[in-house]
């Protein structure tokens, strides 16, 4: 019986998903589609009765609805209420189960480089949505301390309050005033969209160590300044296409109770970037 997937938000023209998970159907010889759905800002609830009228087998929630989607699910797994949104949806007989694939998506780039997180400093670029679920994760493996700088002092303080209170000893500070001297540093990640529109690195990597881990949750373009900046110093880099496709894998795990075919998903997404 064929099955149809689809991924929701606005813009949604430019998602890379119905690539992704196509050639992922086409690899293992699944009947099923995946469609772009756009549902603009204030018509979700509307959106959410025809996926369901359709019955739609299961979606991906992108901006603006991540947060706002939690109201229409009758199920969530844990990661979603930890993080507080979700992007990924299940409809099993009109009841909707929600998850949070944001934190494995991250987190999976780290076990397939076998980088160890535990007992490590990291410094987090940015307070916004993705950030939450990047600071679970960080706590999840165990990290020593995680210092949250955002261009303004009140994001950054509500997500070390998170931090602190999910067991991962934090300090907040603006992104200005970090200053330069950044060795203390073990993994810095840059949750920012600063580099969407290659712009220039938010931060200055003339003091990190050769050995630190350099991670951009930007995708598009590939290869930011911050990550230029960074190999430069010779750190260890992760694309942020590696967590687009750690959240794929997991999506597709989530609906299809199967490994996911990793390569040709990661094939698909290199063409299309």
């Amino acid at each position: 019986m064929s099955k149809t997937f689809a991924v929701i938000g606005d813009p949604i023209n430019h998602s890379l998903s119905p690539n992704i998970h196509s050639a992922a159907f086409r690899d293992l010889n699944l009947d099923c589609s995946y469609i772009a759905y756009r549902i603009p800002r204030g018509e979700l609830k509307e959106g959410i009765e025809s996926l369901k009228k359709i019955k739609i087998d299961g979606f991906n929630v992108t901006i603006p609805h991540k947060i706002e989607m939690m109201k229409y699910l009758d199920k969530t797994d844990e990661s979603c209420s930890l993080i507080g949104a979700v992007n990924t949806v299940i409809n099993n007989e009109g009841i909707l189960k929600g998850y949070n694939t944001d934190m494995d998506g991250f987190l999976d780039p780290f076990k397939k480089k076998k980088i160890r997180i535990q007992d490590t400093k990291i410094l987090l670029l940015g307070a916004g949505g993705a950030a939450r679920a990047i600071v679970a994760g960080f706590a999840k493996e165990k990290a020593q301390h995680i210092t949250i700088a955002n261009r303004t002092l009140e994001k950054a303080n509500n997500l070390k309050q998170f931090a602190n209170k999910i067991g991962l000893n934090s300090d907040s500070i603006t992104i200005e005033n970090l200053g330069s001297n950044l060795e203390e540093f073990d993994i810095i990640v840059n949750a920012t969209s600063i580099g969407l529109k290659n712009e220039p690195s938010p931060i200055s990597f003339e003091s990190i160590r050769p050995e630190t881990i350099v991670y951009d949750i930007v995708y598009l373009p590939m290869n930011t300044d911050f990550l230029k900046k960074g190999k430069q110093k010779e750190a260890t880099i992760i694309y942020g296409y590696e967590m687009l496709l750690g959240q794929a894998a997991r999506a597709f795990e989530i609906w299809h109770g199967t490994e996911a075919p990793y390569n040709a998903m990661k094939k698909a997404l290199l063409g299309g970037i």
